[in-house]
């Protein structure tokens, strides 16, 4: 039989985008998730990114008929788990949580190895939580107009701590030192356990933390609570004034907590993920159980993330720009 040459030279191209075609289309017959999801979370054990990640992975696990494996990456203020993620495959196979970090990192780095708007695809705005600030209970402070006035006789003599440059804990006693005038001294920290143990023994006189990390501290005397960072105050600690109404009126900031995932990613399955956080989001028990540490449920659409991304990233390039305040 006589085979035409031309022909004959694009059969085994014919077969391949065949094989392809085959294979793109058994991708897409198979039901998301069909293998184990990697839950990355910024920043490490013990924190409320933390908690909250886990108490997410445990519900959605059964949700989803597949393992929720987190997978913590703390580092550089959560500049490395954010690049992780950017640079992770757009299958849904990984999700990310992290905190306000994704878009002060812009302005508080020099350079970044990801767009924090460009590299994500958002799922859903999952909660906030108010910080708070403490003080080591034998600090002479106990509001925040006695720790203004004990400041300003003391200027560069009284320290606090973070857990990293670019937290909410930096930014916060940096939009206080600002607003109020007075010249404290930074002293940054690796992990969050750190910090708690610093500033129990006195290392450190003054921390900004989320309300979620620190109530069995305050609730325990270890801790005393000045001043709650929000527009209100928390239900958690509703003895607890604002900054605003103890001593700073504008004064206003809460920590968020997105679920993203890669840029890219298909959009049934940002919607399927977006559908089952707000399934759990919305059970009792969950509600009980960030009640209980002081985190507020918001669960959003994936929209309405993305413009809460696209303002907060100019917010806070200003209080990282008035501040001076620099990670590199």
């Amino acid at each position: 039989m006589c085979v035409n040459k031309t022909f004959a030279k694009t059969l085994p191209l014919l077969a391949a985008l065949t094989i392809v075609a085959n294979r793109a289309e058994a991708a897409q017959a198979t039901p998301y998730p069909a293998r184990p999801i990697r839950f990355v979370v910024a920043f490490g054990g013990g924190g409320t990114v933390d908690v909250v990640a886990r108490l997410f992975a445990q519900r959605l696990t059964p949700n989803l008929g597949q393992q929720i494996v987190v997978d913590n990456r703390p580092g550089a203020g959560g500049n490395v788990s954010a690049e992780i993620v950017a640079k992770s495959s757009p299958d849904g196979y990984t999700i990310y949580m992290c905190a306000p970090s994704l878009v002060v990192n812009a302005t508080l780095y020099s350079k970044i190895a990801y767009d924090p708007l460009r590299d994500f695809a958002p799922v859903t705005l999952l909660a906030s939580a108010q910080n708070v600030l403490v003080g080591y209970p034998g600090f002479a402070a106990k509001s925040v107009k006695e720790l203004i006035a004990i400041a300003k006789t003391r200027p560069g003599q009284i320290n606090y701590g973070s857990s990293g440059s670019g937290t909410s804990g930096h930014l916060l006693m940096e939009m206080l030192r600002t607003q109020s005038g007075i010249d404290i001294v930074h002293v940054p920290y690796k992990t969050i356990g750190q910090t708690t143990a610093d500033l129990i023994s006195g290392q450190v006189s003054l921390w900004f933390p989320t309300v979620a990390g620190t109530l069995p501290h305050i609730h325990s005397g270890r801790m005393r609570a000045l001043a709650v960072s929000g527009a209100k105050r928390s239900p958690a600690l509703p003895d607890v004034p604002t900054v605003a109404e103890a001593a700073l009126p504008g004064f206003e900031a809460t920590t968020w907590y997105p679920i993203l995932t890669p840029a890219g990613a298909p959009k049934d399955v940002i919607a399927r993920l977006n559908v089952e956080f707000l399934k759990v989001l919305r059970t009792p028990d969950m509600q009980e159980r960030l009640a209980a540490l002081g985190v507020e449920s918001i669960g959003s659409t994936p929209e309405q993330l993305a413009a809460h991304l696209k303002s907060e990233l100019p917010k806070w390039a200003k209080v990282v720009k008035a501040s001076g305040a620099r990670a590199d």
